[in-house]
């Protein structure tokens, strides 16, 4: 069936179903019509008997806990609601291709880039309508905004409630960048940590003196997790320190918009020849390539990594543990290296508001009203704060208007994040809303999030205040170039578009993952004298199997995107 046929057939679905909906709520037992419950902001979105709906995520979610959680079992109190949830194990391509070829879909699925496979499957829904009528809280946060969410300039259905992008958000927090454990820079006397030689000079003075732990185990001066998709975050640094922002695996120039698969460019070969050096000289962790993630974890937990480039929200478990075991001066700090001065760290150049990733509700769920309804719950100031800081008198207290974490729950968010949060559920759900972003204050005049100043100062440990201070910095976000001195990007993060899957992009791009994560590590793990010869053969192979192609069609995509957004 062709595409445009079967999303007619999607959208007589969805009409038959709001039908028998609004036939089913003209006249409840209270006598309340249909539209009261479209009211913005608090409202229950119950006034059925409970319901679960099957989900799917791309993402894998460690603690969930089947909403059996503090804040999970509010959520369903509120909506009447729960979810029958699976996350994806392994490469969540597959899943979502698996999904869309079988028909078996769940009722609501969070799907990214490959999001277009589910589209030419018929296999979910055009929000416009249903978010029109019956998501009044998505409406009024998405605002103006509302156009970025639309699927392409040729199709411009909304199949995605976007929640992998804040809607606004003025960051305070580093996760990302690279990471130096506290006890090595303070060794070193808090130099200057701006360059990957000076990021290197650091581990190797570390690593000379104490090449082993206080247990007779080998430090390691610097490892990858390459496990899997995990090698995005390796290969993302390509970019990072030479000056690109992250738009996945593409450079766009911010003059032409011409997309270049980002690998060629003769920056970003500097970076792999300085990881094949690293190699060389030992301080590379020999299996970066072949480690799984939880290896790789269990390699920061032991306290034994001194160097990382990896976003925290890799490594954080097994940093968690280091807190846990008090070991606060194994932990890390982030740092904004680049290859060299002339560059700068991209960190917080602002992508904007990206309507790209985020929940669908699939054609055969039978009642696609609820599935709305709940998830524009989660979208309400009451929704939200109950997801970023959890229930009133047992997890944060209201005092003169200021919302503040009661002091032995913060406690034990520190010393153990990830059983806290199964247990209250904080912090677990936000990729299922739409939602603020740090920085960003509610109508109570309080942070929507709890990524702010004061609390992050109150949550450094006393090496990582430490540190800070030797830098001159409350944050370590006063490292990094500030958003305001990059040019918003017109197109928001280039990765988050979802093309179709007969795009020569997809069927091209499939193509150079597959040489890529081939020859990168070939590269980075050759004897230095090979690296130029395995390069050039690298580079030759990306020509030979239509890199300039994939180049054209993507840069297609990024300039209809501009008009798309530009469109009233």
């Amino acid at each position: 069936m062709e595409a445009k046929k079967k999303k007619m057939v999607v959208s007589s679905i969805l009409a038959l179903s709001l039908m028998a909906t609004l036939a089913g709520c003209s006249s409840g037992n209270d006598g309340s019509s249909a539209a009261e419950g479209t009211q913005a902001e608090g409202n229950s979105a119950s006034g059925k008997e409970p319901v679960t709906l099957t989900y799917f995520s791309e993402d894998s979610s460690t603690n969930w806990n089947n909403m059996q959680d503090e804040v999970g079992k509010i959520i369903t109190e509120k909506t009447g609601v729960k979810l029958d949830a699976e996350f994806a194990v392994g490469d969540p391509v597959q899943k979502i291709s698996l999904i869309a070829a079988t028909g078996d879909y769940p009722d609501l699925i969070a799907a990214k880039a490959d999001v277009g496979k589910l589209v030419e499957a018929g296999a979910i829904l055009d929000l416009t309508e249903l978010i029109d009528k019956y998501a009044p809280n998505i409406k009024k946060m998405l605002g103006d905004k509302l156009v970025r969410t639309k699927y392409s300039l040729d199709d411009q259905a909304i199949y995605a409630i976007p929640t992998w992008s804040s809607v606004e958000e003025k960051k305070f927090k580093a996760d990302g960048g690279f990471e130096l454990q506290h006890r090595v820079v303070k060794e070193a006397g808090y130099p200057e940590i701006r360059t990957v030689k000076d990021f290197e000079k650091v581990i190797q003075d570390y690593i000379t003196k104490h090449p082993t732990d206080e247990n007779g185990n080998k430090n390691i001066g610097f490892s990858l997790n390459a496990d899997d998709w995990h090698m995005y975050q390796v290969t993302n640094s390509g970019f990072q320190t030479t000056g690109g922002p992250d738009d996945g695996e593409y450079y766009i120039d911010q003059k032409t918009y011409q997309a270049t698969y980002h690998f060629r460019r003769p920056e970003e070969k500097k970076y792999f020849r300085w990881l094949n050096h690293m190699n060389d000289i030992g301080l590379l962790d020999p299996e970066s390539f072949v480690q799984k993630t939880d290896q790789f974890k269990a390699k920061v937990a032991s306290g034994r990594v001194l160097g990382l480039a990896d976003p925290e929200w890799d490594y954080g478990d097994g940093q968690n543990a280091l807190k846990t075991a008090g070991k606060f001066d194994q932990t890390y700090g982030h740092y904004p290296v680049t290859m060299s001065k002339e560059y700068k760290d991209t960190s917080f150049w602002p992508a904007g508001f990206d309507g790209g990733y985020g929940i669908s509700i699939s054609s055969k769920t039978k009642d696609p009203v609820r599935a709305i309804k709940f998830l524009d719950f989660l979208a309400s100031e009451e929704g939200q704060i109950l997801s970023n800081w959890g229930i009133e008198g047992e997890h944060y207290t209201l005092e003169n208007g200021k919302r503040t974490i009661i002091p032995e729950v913060q406690e034990q968010m520190n010393k153990d994040g990830a059983a806290f949060q199964k247990k209250s559920g904080i912090g677990l759900y936000w990729n299922l809303m739409v939602h603020y972003g740090d920085g960003i204050k509610d109508s109570t005049g309080n942070y929507f999030t709890r990524n702010y100043p004061e609390l992050l100062t109150a949550n450094y440990s006393e090496p990582e205040k430490e540190a800070l201070k030797a830098y001159n910095a409350e944050h370590w976000k006063d490292l990094f170039p500030k958003e305001e001195e990059f040019q918003p990007r017109a197109y928001g993060a280039a990765y988050t578009m979802s093309l179709p899957n007969d795009d020569p992009a997809i069927i091209l791009g499939a193509k150079m993952k597959d040489i890529t994560w081939k020859r990168i590590p070939e590269a980075v793990m050759s004897k230095p004298e090979d690296f130029d010869k395995i390069w050039d053969a690298y580079m030759a192979e990306l020509e030979k199997a239509g890199v300039k192609e994939m180049e054209e069609s993507y840069t297609k995509h990024i300039q209809n995107r501009i008009k798309l957004w530009s469109s009233k």
